[in-house]
């Protein structure tokens, strides 16, 4: 199934959950590069990413606008509830939805969408509730190995790499 959406929660699946704090009260996280290639692979299939999370941080919009998130969500204590407004809004259902999570207020989700997947470094509980596992654990591209599965289980991650290749080529 290539979904219409694809959805992803931050902490434990971009970042390897930690959170950083100094002395003076700044707070960091930790994104690896490679999961922007797989924002880029799901727009060169016209297939807007989401970011939905339970976290309101500055830290995490400047990510999304860097990488040209269409729609984020933060601060979120229902996912299910907002995915279901975001879907209705767009005209699809969960079924055309995939979502890569990594704990329990991920859970709902995972078990409405039409393809749901983890981190390798989720808890056990979380695994039993998925499609796939990715053998990258969160924090390490993660994110990107979920949408290259995606397109390579639909035999079309090659022209998307092609094609990304191609219009890198066309910048420079």
């Amino acid at each position: 199934m290539l979904p219409k959406l694809i959805i992803t929660d931050i902490d434990g699946v971009w970042t390897d959950g930690s959170m950083y704090y100094d002395q003076t009260g700044n707070e960091w996280k930790k994104f690896h590069t490679y999961d922007s290639a797989g924002v880029l692979f799901a727009h060169l299939q016209n297939i807007p990413v989401a970011i939905i999370t339970g976290e309101n941080t500055e830290i995490v919009s400047r990510r999304a606008a860097k990488v040209k998130i269409d729609y984020l969500f933060q601060g979120v204590k229902n996912k299910t509830q907002i995915v279901e407004t975001l879907i209705e809004s767009l005209g699809i259902s969960f079924e055309d939805c995939a979502f890569i999570g990594d704990d329990i207020n991920d859970v709902g989700l995972l078990s409405k969408v039409g393809f749901s997947a983890c981190p390798s470094n989720a808890p056990d509980y979380i695994k039993q509730k998925v499609n796939y596992i990715t053998i990258k654990s969160g924090g390490q591209g993660a994110f990107r190995e979920f949408v290259e599965y995606i397109l390579s289980t639909n035999s079309i991650l090659d022209l998307v790499v092609e094609k990304a290749i191609h219009n890198q080529e066309k910048s420079n």
